[in-house]
């Protein structure tokens, strides 16, 4: 990631002889012994989240003196480093005519995908925000969205060479299926086992910050996670406007970013996002998604083949529950369209209409509680998780207390 910094100092004089002050807390902040130069070169060998930590910290504890204030604004902006990413796209754009293999229709599945197609009425949509009215199409007037892989998903080079061995395998015959929630025990170091901190950049707007916080509730409200706002926490999420929606999957370590940019900005977009930040991948990468709804290729722009590719049932564990339509985590149906028209198409065609949802369903609390160990969990009032066997085990030596007494 690059950064783009723009440093403002407002001194505001309260007497005279302040400029000797101002001269030396300038000099003592930007040269010197430990000095903030000397901070982001250390912070910089252990990644570019902790050299964001640094600025906060002089954007926040900047000292007042009696007779001088010195505020110093630190802007930072985080920029995708497209060219790495970039190079992850054109690695799958590579991999085209693998990748059309695997989303390759037998004859059976074929006219069973026309009869399903004929039965379908047009449905005309009116355009209600300017940027777009989904994720995916933000990002992509955005033209954010060909550096992510979904569409609103940053890879790892680890994450995007997995996904590349899957469709590796698969093309070649082998029992291959998808990701959603990080079960393989190699990634088990990316769920936030001691709760989620987060923290919002100086520019995030607080029609951005009600979106993020609601979206939070969301999540927090029905699974035994715990979000904080903390900005000096190690391990953090860093929300921000970049541009379009995205997020990294899971937990990296360190800070990491998540974007609710123009038009990203409501409950329902933040908690797609958070979403994914706590381990989920979309829900039409399922293993067993092609048993519930059949990719269309005829609709599919070329530079959006990859993204409905899938990957291994080690690596998504769905829990015994059945593919839920109305996830929050799964996009339209017209999602990556040349044309407008269908891109998936349910079994079911009753749920065509259904697919994808502003709202977290039941089943994306149902495996996000299964997924971090919720079960026979509950929230207390205070926002910790404890056991039903626990209160039970109160109740009871309460109960046994006052029939002694009485």
């Amino acid at each position: 990631m690059r950064l783009i910094l723009i440093v403002f100092v407002l001194v505001v004089c309260l007497d005279a002889g302040t400029t000797r002050s101002l001269s030396s807390n300038f000099w003592g902040l930007f040269g010197g012994g430990e000095n903030l130069m000397g901070k982001i070169k250390n912070a910089t060998a252990n990644g570019i989240g902790k050299v964001i930590f640094v600025l906060g910290d002089y954007c926040h504890f900047t000292p007042v003196y009696s007779n001088i204030i010195v505020c110093t604004y630190v802007y930072y902006i985080q920029i995708l480093d497209k060219a790495s990413l970039k190079k992850i796209h054109d690695k799958f754009l590579s991999m085209k005519e693998k990748i059309l293999k695997t989303l390759q229709l037998s004859p059976k599945m074929l006219q069973s995908l026309n009869e399903r197609l004929s039965k379908l009425r047009s449905i005309r949509r009116d355009k209600v925000n300017k940027q777009g009215d989904s994720i995916s199409e933000i990002n992509a007037n955005a033209g954010s969205g060909q550096y992510l892989f979904q569409s609103d998903i940053v890879l790892t080079k680890k994450q995007a060479d997995q996904l590349a061995e899957a469709i590796e395998e698969e093309a070649s015959g082998g029992n291959r299926t998808k990701r959603q929630a990080l079960k393989d025990q190699r990634d088990m170091a990316m769920m936030w086992t001691e709760g989620v901190n987060y923290f919002f950049d100086p520019s995030a707007s607080a029609k951005m910050r009600r979106a993020f916080v609601s979206g939070v509730r969301a999540w927090e409200r029905d699974t035994c996670i715990d979000f904080k706002e903390d900005s000096n926490a190690e391990d953090s999420i860093r929300v921000f406007p970049e541009v379009g929606c995205w997020s990294y999957i899971g937990k990296l370590g360190g800070h990491q970013e998540l974007s609710l940019g123009g038009g990203c900005e409501t409950e329902g977009m933040a908690a797609h996002e958070i979403g994914h930040a706590l381990g989920f991948f979309h829900t039409m990468s399922r293993h067993d998604r092609d048993n519930y709804i059949t990719v269309n290729m005829q609709n599919i722009k070329s530079d959006w083949l990859d993204q409905f590719t899938i990957t291994t049932r080690s690596t998504n564990e769905n829990y015994g529950m059945g593919y839920d339509y109305g996830s929050i985590m799964h996009y339209g149906r017209t999602t990556g369209s040349i044309n407008q028209k269908p891109t998936m198409i349910p079994f079911d065609t009753n749920y065509v209409e259904t697919i994808g949802s502003p709202f977290i369903s039941f089943t994306d609390l149902s495996m996000m509680n299964q997924h971090y160990g919720c079960k026979g969990v509950r929230r207390s009032s205070f926002g910790k998780s404890e056991s039903y066997c626990q209160f039970a085990l109160v109740f009871v030596s309460l109960f046994w207390r006052e029939v002694h007494i009485n």
